[in-house]
């Protein structure tokens, strides 16, 4: 009980020691707090004026079977830009998956409760990504404009691909970047986190919503019908931080 009152008045939480984290987002002036049910994380900050989160945590996704790093960033692009890269292993697979669900089950129309990594390999053509040999088959990338899907791997952003693939995303974990409804997205399974790995993905999420704001700046908002719906939300439940008004002894 002793140990419990101490805690509560010094603001330490009892959990998991995410002390590296907490004092690497520190530094970096990003604000860090933990989840109430301390499975998991959440780290603010921004890139100049625009703000991200960050969230590490218990997965949102199916494919992801361990523990899921995801960031997020409202750019206020056109929702008219859909684009998706991920992972060539996890492509394949959702796309077997996909296709067993619909012709086992006889369905035609793809239900909307699938989740958009999943709907849109059906729904939107592939893009060729112009990226070094050594990476290119490692990422694939679907858009509803598959050359603008092509033209935001381009440059800084294809850069931060092929260097990750030699670091964080060198062991092949299911991981996936995309822009939804103005948004950039960012979903890693990262069963253990540490300040290098999450400084990796973040400097790579970075790069994918400023190559994102560099195609999206001549996209026109679509008309009614002009683009397919997608309805379900990329980013289901955000993890709730931990309020130290609700710490009791």
């Amino acid at each position: 009980m002793l140990n419990t009152i101490k805690r509560w008045i010094s603001g330490h939480s009892p959990g998991p020691d995410w002390s590296s984290v907490s004092e690497w987002a520190h530094k970096q002036g990003y604000g860090f707090k933990r989840a109430k049910d301390h499975e998991g994380f959440v780290i603010d900050g921004a890139f100049g004026v625009r703000p991200w989160r960050l969230e590490w945590g218990p997965s949102q996704r199916s494919y992801i079977t361990a523990q899921e790093l995801r960031l997020r960033m409202e750019l206020q692009l056109s929702s008219g830009l859909q684009m998706l890269v991920m992972s060539r292993t996890l492509m394949e697979m959702l796309e077997r998956e996909t296709f067993e669900r619909y012709t086992q089950s006889n369905q035609t129309l793809i239900d909307v409760s699938t989740p958009e990594e999943m709907r849109w390999l059906a729904m939107f053509p592939k893009a060729t990504l112009d990226l070094p040999k050594n990476v290119r088959g490692q990422f694939a990338a679907v858009g509803a404009d598959p050359a603008t899907a092509a033209a935001w791997v381009e440059g800084s952003f294809g850069q931060k691909l092929a260097s990750a693939s030699s670091n964080f995303l060198r062991e092949g974990p299911p991981f996936v970047v995309m822009t939804l409804r103005g948004r950039v997205y960012l979903r890693l399974q990262l069963e253990a986190p540490d300040p290098v790995r999450i400084a990796q993905a973040l400097s790579l999420f970075e790069a994918a919503a400023q190559a994102a704001a560099r195609v999206g700046s001549g996209i026109q908002e679509p008309r009614a019908g002009d683009w397919p719906t997608t309805s379900s939300t990329a980013w289901q439940t955000d993890i709730q931080p931990e309020d130290p008004t609700d710490r009791k002894p």
